[in-house]
């Protein structure tokens, strides 16, 4: 064990001594940040970028063996192909609610491990994301923002409770995003968009950290927002190619925004705004996403991509096809 004392006199070498101690005592001997923190006399926060440091540096490799019809070679090929600087794929079996739990779980990992300590997240909502957000259980001081109006679904939490758990956990200040997602009228909807609270969670996205979004498909079954717009505007974003939806916000084949009426009717951020993050977490779940997935990744602002088993495999053949 290092003597606490000596840490701050290390040489570069004896720096990367402790970034080895800190992760063996971390992934081998299964000690929480707070123990080897109070061994070295340092917060779990300063454990955790220690951890960061030594995987970037090569000093700790975390090797996963895949035992399923997911390759690493498939999942560097998926990273490659979509320009994505890291794809995870949660292996899953056919059961929807069991696929959403583990995705949700490594979603919360990824939260935990990318959240900066004083910056700011947003998230949006979806029910994997809703699930994730229970299951975070340490966050450095950040503030939080709320990415997306709420959107009324059966038996589901909302977006406003989702922040109010991680800002719980984060200790730091959270944005409430006081309205619905969709507004029926877009003169109402400009008028919410101006009122000063809405204004100002909007206005925090243009300097996010960190972002956390889902990824639909623009068609039945595959997005939230799908059911609650009209029929007519449904098939006028059909029309004008829209393949993928992000918040609200619609996408073609080609990552480009797609103009269209629901656009004016969305209160969310926007896909310049993700696109200005540093980082943005992305989850999609099944094979049926594998086209807005490849849409969003073309819009460049992914970093990390959490998909599902069937997804990843779906996205391997898709990848295939474009390179034929």
């Amino acid at each position: 064990m290092i003597d606490p004392r000596e840490v701050t006199r290390m040489t570069e070498h004896s720096h990367e001594e402790l970034l080895a101690r800190v992760s063996s005592e971390y992934y081998l001997e299964n000690r929480s940040k707070v123990e080897i923190g109070a061994s070295y006399e340092i917060s779990r926060f300063q454990v955790a970028r220690l951890l960061a440091e030594a995987r970037e540096k090569g000093i700790l490799e975390i090797k996963v063996h895949f035992p399923s019809r997911v390759s690493a070679a498939d999942i560097r090929r998926i990273e490659s192909a979509l320009g994505i600087r890291e794809v995870i794929v949660a292996e899953t079996t056919g059961d929807v609610i069991q696929a959403r739990a583990i995705l949700a779980k490594a979603a919360a990992v990824e939260i935990s491990r990318q959240a900066p300590a004083g910056g700011t997240i947003g998230i949006s909502w979806s029910r994997t994301l809703d699930v994730a957000s229970r299951l975070v259980r340490e966050l450095p001081r950040c503030d939080i923002v709320q990415l997306a109006g709420a959107l009324p679904t059966e038996g589901e939490s909302n977006p406003l409770e989702l922040i109010q758990r991680l800002g719980h956990v984060s200790g730091g200040l959270t944005w409430p995003l006081w309205a619905p997602l969709v507004v029926e009228d877009p003169t109402t909807a400009a008028g919410l968009r101006r009122q000063p609270e809405i204004a100002e969670a909007l206005a925090k996205a243009d300097s996010l950290d960190l972002a956390i979004v889902a990824i639909g498909a623009w068609k039945p079954g595959t997005s939230t927002v799908w059911d609650r717009a009209d029929a007519e505007v449904r098939q006028a974003a059909v029309e004008a190619g829209a393949v993928g939806e992000c918040s609200g916000r619609l996408l073609n084949a080609t990552g480009v925004a797609v103009e269209s009426g629901l656009d004016e009717q969305i209160i969310a951020v926007t896909i310049k705004q993700l696109q200005r993050t540093p980082k943005v977490i992305a989850v999609a779940q099944g094979e049926a996403r594998a086209e807005a997935v490849l849409a969003v990744a073309k819009a460049g602002f992914v970093t990390t991509l959490i998909i599902d088993t069937p997804l990843a495999q779906a996205l391997t053949d898709l990848v295939d096809e474009e390179k034929s």
